[in-house]
């Protein structure tokens, strides 16, 4: 069997940076054993596979540890495979994945991807939190993942989680962040239970900054910016209940899967 695939590299406008995503167009489904094996040989932070259906594409994630029910980076790669490569002529795509209809639209160079927002509990800030993260967050929120505010910017860019200690807190990924002097907000993201270390630039956990940020400074529009090694610009809009995030992308590769 032969599987055309793809690698994007998402929110960024030039390549090796933002965050690359293998994006793997079936025909039909994979076996999920199958689907696995494939993202651990990536061993990327995420590999998307996409099947045809009427409506669009149905679409799964799967990162090296596991499937995800959200991803935004690698929706946006599928995308900008389906909108310039594959059907250049479409101005938009839906797909329906673990989350819903996610719908992504052509807005001028940008895709814009209409993501739901996650609810955020605030939670005590506690001495693991602390630990794991190397300094003390001034506030803590919990969704589907964990978000930890913290008091610098710097405090963001310069950290060095002890991911072992990352494994014990609660949330399926860490997100610190903090208020950025060039952009609105700034965060990293780590995911030592999907067995991913770092991921460079995490559309799902904007959808639960965007929605903080957006409250803390009173506006609907956040730049943010993921600040890992590749970083990473994401423009953002607080929808309520929806996350639209815009972004860039560039193709690296494509090539052909021997399976």
């Amino acid at each position: 069997m032969e599987i055309k695939q793809y690698i994007v590299d998402a929110f960024t406008d030039h390549l090796f940076s933002g965050n690359p995503a293998a994006v793997c167009m079936l025909s039909q489904w994979l076996p999920e054993e199958t689907m696995r094996q494939i993202a651990m040989e990536n061993n990327l932070s995420e590999t998307a596979f996409a099947v045809p259906i009427e409506t669009g594409y149905h679409l799964r994630w799967f990162t090296p540890g596991n499937e995800v029910e959200l991803c935004g980076h690698a929706t946006l790669g599928t995308a900008f495979v389906v909108l310039h490569l594959l059907h250049p002529q479409w101005d938009q795509v839906a797909f329906q994945t673990r989350s819903g209809i996610l719908a992504v639209k052509k807005e001028g160079n940008l895709l814009a991807m209409d993501l739901p927002s996650y609810a955020l509990t605030q939670v005590p800030v506690t001495q693991a939190m602390e630990e794991a993260i190397g300094a003390r967050p001034k506030a803590a929120y919990l969704g589907l993942d964990l978000v930890c505010v913290m008091e610098t910017e710097q405090q963001v860019r310069l950290a060095s989680p002890n991911l072992e200690k990352v494994m014990q807190l609660e949330g399926e990924i860490l997100h610190v962040t903090a208020q950025g002097s060039d952009f609105d907000c700034v965060t990293r993201s780590f995911a030592p239970k999907c067995a991913v270390a770092e991921d460079p630039v995490c559309g799902r956990g904007h959808c639960h900054v965007v929605p903080l940020w957006a409250k803390t400074l009173g506006k609907k529009e956040i730049l943010a910016y993921q600040a890992s090694k590749r970083g990473g610009v994401l423009h953002c809009q607080d929808a309520g209940e929806r996350t639209v995030l815009r972004g860039n992308a560039v193709l690296f590769s494509e090539g052909i899967l021997h399976l």
